[in-house]
């Protein structure tokens, strides 16, 4: 399985495997609950397309609202290919710290 994906792709991915389906102003939402840092809504929305654009991720339009002017919003959803790519690096990371010696490491 290719694991290539970018350390934004991957924190966006896996909000997205945290809730059945949502859209960019609840990931932004969630992201600053998660790492305590803002991320901006276009940042958002490229990342969301290239995961879309490898299969990470679905998306759809919503129904119309007239608090957004009649528009509706873009809603996302992980795939299972999402969720298996996001696991995978889970676990590589998991092998990849077991090969770190336990030494006595202090904070000075």
């Amino acid at each position: 399985m290719n694991l290539q994906l970018g350390t934004l792709e991957e924190m966006i991915l896996i909000i997205l495997l945290m809730k059945e389906e949502t859209y960019g102003v609840e990931i932004a939402k969630e992201y600053k609950s998660q790492f305590a840092q803002t991320i901006s809504l276009p940042a958002i929305h490229v990342v969301l397309k290239r995961l879309e654009k490898k299969g990470f991720v679905t998306s759809r339009k919503g129904e119309p609202t007239p608090e957004r002017g009649g528009k509706g919003k873009r809603m996302y959803q992980a795939t299972n290919k999402g969720y298996e790519t996001a696991q995978s690096l889970q676990q590589a990371r998991t092998e990849i710290w077991k090969t770190i010696p336990k030494l006595n490491f202090s904070l000075v």
